[in-house]
């Protein structure tokens, strides 16, 4: 059973000052996770998540910035693969409502607008606003492209639902502004960095692994039985397979606590007996909007 080591103690990452990288274009919403996570830091844009890892790894930025799940479209479809391989380690969370604007080029009035274009899942969340003013949705490229677009073909008719942001990148008008049907639309970002920091505590911390079980009989069922009788609270668990085959299943999960916790260790130590690899991915605060979100 392989696990990983104990990092050693790293610095404190509030006042960190570099670059970080995101997936997307200027103006999408991992952009206006880095600005609100990390203001201080130059926000460099990637084209796929790969590339963002890549240019971590790599040196030619400090961080990643990387979303993992939405509260209303459940997780981002293959990052879990991505993060045991990626070499980074889990040092943050932070927690981003999705407001979603109506935007237009300069002068354009709301009742001049007749389609607005973003990517599909946006344009779903906006179903009651369009109906409202009879405007047509259009697929884009993505939201913060859909913005690009919108402000160089500069037809008036024609607006773009994204970030506030990006209609300040593009110089767009702001016609509206949190016009999204569930206002409590949250997506959950992960922060990570070339070394782990385990050295932080304080109130809240999660901590997040994956892990294979034994091929024994319920080896699942005993390997999560030490969080319950620890008293170690789970806020996630989930399964994918690995390696293109069914019987090849990883499990990732997140729960409250510290490793050095001794109910966490415990737990953690039954859990390693059940397993037959099992690797920690990050310890970190847990973000304010946390509890909010679940409560």
């Amino acid at each position: 059973m392989t696990q990983t080591p104990a990092p050693t103690p790293g610095p404190s990452h509030a006042a960190v000052t570099g670059r970080i990288a995101f997936q997307g274009e200027p103006g999408a919403y991992s952009h206006e996770a880095c600005k609100r996570a990390r203001p201080t830091m130059e926000a460099v844009p990637c084209r796929t998540f790969e590339e963002v890892i890549e240019t971590v790894r790599k040196g030619d930025a400090d961080l990643a910035m990387l979303p993992v799940e939405n509260s209303t479209y459940g997780r981002v479809a293959d990052i879990h693969h991505l993060l045991p391989e990626s070499g980074l380690h889990i040092i943050d969370e932070a927690f981003v409502r999705v407001h979603i604007s109506l935007l237009a080029v300069p002068g354009t009035p709301l009742d001049q607008v007749r389609e607005a274009m973003s990517h599909t899942v946006l344009l779903g969340q906006c179903r009651n606003f369009m109906r409202r003013h009879k405007i047509h949705p259009v697929t884009g490229p993505d939201t913060a492209g859909s913005a690009r677009l919108v402000a160089e073909k500069a037809e008036p008719g024609l607006a773009a639902l994204a970030s506030a942001l990006a209609g300040e990148i593009y110089g767009l008008d702001n016609l509206a502004d949190k016009i999204e049907d569930r206002q409590n639309n949250t997506t959950r970002f992960l922060i990570m960095s070339r070394t782990p920091d385990f050295s932080r505590r304080g109130d809240q911390m999660m901590t997040s692994f994956v892990f294979r079980v034994r091929n024994l009989p319920a080896a699942l069922y005993k390997a999560m039985g030490g969080f319950a009788t620890n008293g170690v609270n789970m806020t996630k668990l989930e399964s994918y397979m690995v390696d293109g085959v069914f019987t090849a299943t990883q499990f990732y999960a997140d729960i409250e606590g510290h490793p050095e916790d001794i109910n966490v260790a415990r737990a953690l130590e039954e859990l390693a007996y059940f397993s037959s690899s099992l690797t920690v991915l990050g310890v970190y605060p847990a973000d304010p909007l946390r509890a909010a979100q679940l409560g």
